[in-house]
């Protein structure tokens, strides 16, 4: 069975340590201890956000952090599926597939409007499942600045 909790303080640093190889596998910066900094505020402020770890049975194999922003163009409030992870041993026997259906009820629950979310283009196993959840991709391209 598959379950979604809220991350608590007590969590975060193991949750940290799921990014850390998450930010790896696309040789990504990460700063563990300021990452944990940014967990205890980003918790202390629901209004940003939520962090849910994703568990199998007894075992942490994932998170899903949501990020909330308002948009006029899309309507209200957008869910910004900024990450979800899933741990490799636990690949493949249908956890995405539930964070998916947990991640559209929640936005279904909180009045959001649309749910975008980004994804590496070499990430095929990732893009395919975002098309079979009906994502399609957007005409235009990210940009960030510095």
């Amino acid at each position: 069975m598959i379950k979604f909790e809220l991350l608590t303080e007590r969590e975060i640093r193991e949750t940290v340590g799921l990014m850390v190889h998450f930010y790896a596998i696309d040789g990504y910066p990460i700063n563990p201890e300021k990452t944990e900094v940014l967990f205890k505020n980003f918790i202390e402020n629901p209004q940003l956000g939520s962090c849910f770890l994703i568990k199998s049975e007894s075992h942490v194999c994932g998170y899903v952090l949501l990020i909330r922003f308002f948009s006029f163009e899309m309507g209200g409030y957008v869910l910004l599926l900024d990450e979800l992870y899933i741990s490799p041993e636990f690949q493949g026997k249908g956890i995405g597939k539930a964070a998916m259906a947990f991640i559209k009820e929640y936005a279904r629950e909180n009045d959001f409007k649309k749910i975008v979310l980004e994804v590496e283009p070499h990430n095929s196993n990732a893009i395919r499942l975002y098309e079979k959840e009906q994502f399609r991709k957007h005409k235009r391209d990210l940009m960030l600045f510095p």
